[in-house]
């Protein structure tokens, strides 16, 4: 379910969405995506420039890498981290994550 009632508060459910890996939660900023990963999968290094990141592992184990640091998160980690250098996270089990990608200040 997604929606704005009177005064602007805005709902989203996790489960009505598609298992597609990616979706946008949400129009508009701070951009919120939902990411699930199988176990094995992962995403190939990128930046998100200009942008503060949170992710917040939901479920499962995950392997992130940012830079040259990799950090091991498990379901309810949040880790905050600048877009500005390379993002790369590999699934250790099934996982989905919560992202909010943030303009930086």
């Amino acid at each position: 379910m997604t929606g704005a009632d009177a005064a602007g508060l805005e709902r989203v459910s996790l489960s009505d969405l598609d298992a597609s890996g990616r979706a946008q939660l949400f129009e508009g900023e701070p951009k919120t995506v939902r990411l699930t990963l199988s176990a094995g999968d992962e995403v190939p290094p990128h930046q998100h420039p200009g942008r503060d990141i949170v992710f917040h592992l939901l479920d499962g184990e995950v392997d992130l890498t940012l830079g040259e640091t990799t950090l091991s998160l498990s379901a309810g980690d949040v880790a905050r981290f600048d877009g500005d250098q390379d993002i790369s996270p590999a699934a250790v089990t099934d996982c989905e994550a919560l992202l909010v990608l943030a303009e930086s200040a």
